[in-house]
């Protein structure tokens, strides 16, 4: 890998996550060394009375070897306006983790899912996700996801792309999160 360039996946319409999946999938075929930290989601979640694995990538992504995904989060949502302090800390170790990895070369391509969202709910400062795009090293792709990327990531991405929902089957049809496709 000659040149690794930052992008960037916001906006408030649905597939920012799958859209990084997409491309660590495609890195990982070509034996790049993927490591995903996922902001603000458990690896288990209790649902139908019982223990499961709470998104399919947790799962998917164990039988590919050179694709790692950390999930640095609570199954339970954190409250935007008082976040609890366990949510705070989980985050500040995702960040710890993501500057790890910048600083020791650990992978060659490095999603950094909902980030923005941890950015915009004071769990980690903007500054810290700033830093992290100007330390990354000049090989290794950044990925960054999550509604609400502030104006000065936008400004240092080399790709932005805005999922904007036209159509959403939550709206009026009684669809709800379906396995496989929203977790």
């Amino acid at each position: 890998m000659t040149s690794g360039l930052v992008q960037v996946y916001t906006g408030e319409g649905k597939g920012k996550t799958t859209c990084a999946l997409g491309a660590g999938l495609r890195a990982a075929g070509h034996g790049l060394e993927v490591l995903m930290i996922s902001f603000m989601k458990a690896k288990i979640a209790m649902r139908n009375g019982g223990a499961e694995i709470n998104y399919g990538e947790f799962r998917s992504t164990e039988q590919i070897p050179n694709f790692t995904i950390i999930p640095v989060g609570r199954e339970t949502f954190v409250d935007k306006e008082n976040p609890d302090p366990i949510d705070i800390e989980m985050a500040q170790n995702g960040l710890r983790l993501a500057q790890e990895a910048i600083r020791d070369k650990k992978c060659d391509v490095l999603i950094l899912d909902e980030i923005n969202v941890a950015v915009e709910w004071n769990l980690i400062s903007l500054n810290e996700q700033l830093e992290l795009i100007h330390t990354k090293p000049e090989a290794m792709e950044l990925i960054m996801t999550g509604r609400y990327a502030q104006q000065e990531v936008l400004d240092a991405a080399n790709l932005v792309t805005e999922m904007k929902e036209v159509k959403h089957y939550y709206e009026g049809n009684g669809v709800q999160a379906r396995k496989g496709f929203e977790y």
